[in-house]
């Protein structure tokens, strides 16, 4: 494309990118920016407490994050400067990944188990898919985690039922580390109204011909739904599973609010995002805060990538492919 060619592409197109202009604005200053320098913060000791003394450390905050892996326990960084590995992070990253694997299944299950019952044609639907969406509204605000925290405590409300029932010596489920993350997993899978509406849109596009034909042929309901509703919504499956599980390795607000923001009893809700905050806000390792931040991201990246992979063996999207 010659020189004139170009200035006349850029000629026809001035009103539009003046519109773009805003939103490019935004991404360079906003997102582009602060990605790249915490990127190169992740190889620094930065210190936001201590301008002026930062020092490039090239792959300490990595070492630091995976020595414990390998038995280290301390080391030296390209300054020179002695650094010991982190003997929690790992135990952050077990904490999120049982919370991911355990909460995300159980989640998506059970809010397409609601989806299918609010398909029905039954009275007061609307109410009933009004009530049942509340939860995904209130869910991830500090009210409803503190509302959470107070049911199971020790002398919660929970605990008044179960005692009322006839059981005894009941813990007190947040301060106990056995217990303290299913509470977290239980606050998660109770808000399946997001993922519960759009599972509901699904089977509202499944013609309901598929469904008279097959019972022509004597299948019942449980053949029905795995021989045309899973396939049908199979696609709808993989993105609710995508936007969730990115979500659940995202998760803050209800473990810093319900561990009391320093990962719970023995570090039992001690998530990935939660030391990530308690790294750079309380310790002031910005540096080392920064590179965890990128290693969720490749993390996060990589199970993206592993889904979309497998996917073709599972979704189907009424072509052929």
């Amino acid at each position: 494309m010659g020189r004139n060619n170009i200035s006349s592409f850029f000629k026809r197109n001035t009103v539009a990118y003046l519109f773009l202009l805003p939103w490019l604005i935004g991404f360079l200053v906003f997102t582009l920016y602060p990605m790249l320098y915490s990127l190169y913060l992740g190889f620094t000791d930065y210190d936001f407490t201590k301008p002026g003394s930062t020092a490039f450390i090239g792959f300490g905050n990595y070492i630091k994050m995976f020595g414990s892996a390998f038995g280290i326990q301390d080391f030296k960084a390209i300054t020179g400067e002695a650094m010991r590995v982190d003997p929690y992070y790992l135990k952050s990253v077990s904490v999120t990944f049982f919370y991911v694997f355990v909460s995300v299944p159980l989640k998506l299950v059970f809010a397409l188990f609601v989806a299918l019952l609010m398909s029905q044609k039954l009275r007061f639907i609307p109410f009933y898919r009004a009530v049942y969406y509340i939860p995904t509204l209130l869910g991830g605000s500090v009210a409803i985690a503190v509302l959470w925290r107070k049911l199971f405590e020790k002398n919660g409300l929970i605990n008044d039922i179960l005692g009322y029932m006839g059981f005894t010596d009941l813990p007190g489920w947040i301060t106990n580390p056995k217990y303290a993350l299913s509470t977290l997993v239980l606050l998660t899978v109770w808000q399946f109204g997001s993922s519960m509406i759009i599972f509901l849109a699904a089977l509202k596009q499944i013609p309901p011909d598929y469904y008279e034909a097959t019972s022509i042929d004597g299948a019942n309901k449980v053949k029905q739904f795995f021989a045309i509703t899973l396939p049908f919504i199979s696609p709808i499956i993989l993105f609710n599973l995508i936007m969730q599980m990115i979500s659940a390795f995202q998760t803050f607000t209800q473990a810093y609010i319900i561990g009391g923001g320093k990962g719970g009893v023995m570090n039992s809700t001690l998530f990935y995002s939660l030391y990530l905050y308690i790294q750079g806000w309380t310790y002031h390792e910005m540096g080392y805060a920064s590179a965890m931040a990128w290693v969720l991201l490749l993390i996060i990246g990589i199970f993206t990538v592993v889904i979309f992979k497998t996917s073709g063996k599972w979704v189907s999207y009424g072509s052929g492919e």
